[in-house]
């Protein structure tokens, strides 16, 4: 047999073996026996090795947001006079975001496993500044002392993080839920966060300690887990995918905040007159008067209080404000892409331009921006349009964070 003939039955079979798409293609789920382009077998001595594939494996916690079309920038009357977030259309591919955003419980793990794994220097440095309730004229003393510990605040969100922890815990939980992804796809168990050693005592490559195999060639693992980026963050927060009617492709409602109306309260059903999320009414009020509290929070919350947004996600208003990866600049609504727009260190509006040296100035490439609004904001800093920003290595008790992922390998 000559080798056309010998190329002909090879591509033919390809989807005779396997079990192509209706229209006889390869798919990222089914790419058949032999490839499309030489009529090599795949997982042959000589050939190329493709792991078997079903789709992106489910990432703990996480909730899909089908990107699309928007319009990101304030929606109300811009108080504070910045015009740092002008209205622009962008397009937001889409991705996935924490249900809830990231509760003591959850550092807490984090901290039982690297005491375990990392140095001691490191887990020092993972602790959260507990200090951040205190106050000189305020009696917070107990929650130094309880708030991230107590099992009753379990599941409160995690406050003192900087922006730089919250990057660490990041890294960490990619590394903990792919090694458990892995170890299950490979049979096995176990396994820390380090690769396991030869004999040697070197790290065996593509290997956790378990023995199993973390390449990402094998689609066994999932991307990295980071902090959204503020695009991503402010077009989950809208959820305007509750407001669109199917085959409309005109987005005709708006939303102040991540629910429909202009208020802040529940105008349906037997929970009508509810508030919609925690945060502070107005001087001195946090809460309400007894036997008829509004909100029903003097502090933080339970991470999954108040109704969810149609994304089903959580206290995307109130509660605590959350790190989003973006350094701040004002101008970034003029210079960032309008595909995933993100702005990052080192590219226009540089850091010289802003006088933090002569006090003139809180900018420079270490300052990240929160959004979101907490217990401690009036309702102005609930919409999603609003933006604020401080040093990548501080901490607060309104400041916590959520966790994205990519959607890797699809457009929906």
């Amino acid at each position: 047999m000559n080798f056309s003939k010998y190329l002909h039955f090879a591509v033919l079979g390809a989807c005779v073996l396997a079990s192509c798409s209706k229209d006889g293609h390869g798919t990222a789920t089914k790419p058949g026996k032999y490839s499309s382009t030489t009529g090599m077998e795949y997982n042959t001595e000589e050939g190329m090795k493709v792991a078997d594939y079903k789709g992106i494996p489910e990432g703990p916690g996480l909730i899909f947001i089908e990107g699309g079309r928007t319009v990101l920038g304030s929606q109300e009357e811009d108080v504070t006079m910045t015009h740092d977030n002008v209205e622009r259309t962008v397009t937001i591919a889409s991705f996935y975001m924490d249900e809830a955003e990231v509760a003591n419980i959850h550092w807490l793990e984090y901290l039982h496993f690297i005491r375990k794994d990392s140095s001691e220097e490191f887990y020092q440095s993972a602790l959260p500044d507990t200090t951040v309730w205190a106050r000189e004229l305020s009696f917070n003393d107990p929650y130094v002392d309880y708030y991230l510990r107590y099992p009753g605040f379990r599941y409160f969100p995690v406050v003192g993080v900087s922006w730089l922890q919250a990057n660490d815990y990041c890294t960490w939980r990619t590394s903990k839920v792919n090694e458990t992804l892995a170890a299950n796809a490979d049979g096995g168990g176990g396994g820390g966060l380090f690769k396991k050693k030869n004999k040697g005592g070197d790290a065996a490559e593509g290997t956790s300690e378990g023995g199993a195999k973390i390449a990402i060639e094998n689609g066994n693992t999932l991307p990295n887990y980071r902090l959204p980026t503020e695009a991503e963050w402010e077009y989950a927060a809208q959820a305007l995918v509750g407001t669109q009617e199917t085959g409309n492709e005109n987005q005709e409602n708006k939303r102040i905040y991540p629910w429909d109306g202009r208020q802040v309260r529940n105008p349906y059903g037997g929970k009508m007159g509810q508030f919609l999320a925690n945060f502070k009414r107005g001087r001195g009020d946090y809460a309400g008067i007894a036997g008829s509290l509004n909100d029903g929070a003097m502090i933080t919350e339970y991470v999954y209080a108040y109704p969810p947004n149609d994304y089903g996600l959580y206290n995307m208003a109130g509660n605590v404000n959350e790190w989003v990866q973006d350094i701040y600049r004002p101008l970034s609504f003029e210079d960032v892409e309008d595909l995933n727009p993100f702005r990052r260190n080192g590219f226009l509006d540089p850091a010289e331009k802003y006088d933090k040296k002569g006090y003139q100035s809180l900018i420079d490439d270490h300052v990240r921006v929160y959004k979101g609004g907490s217990w401690r904001d009036v309702a102005y800093w609930l919409s999603p349009g609003t933006r604020r920003f401080m040093g990548e290595d501080s901490a607060t008790a309104t400041i916590g964070f959520r966790c994205a992922m990519i959607n890797a390998g699809s457009n929906k």
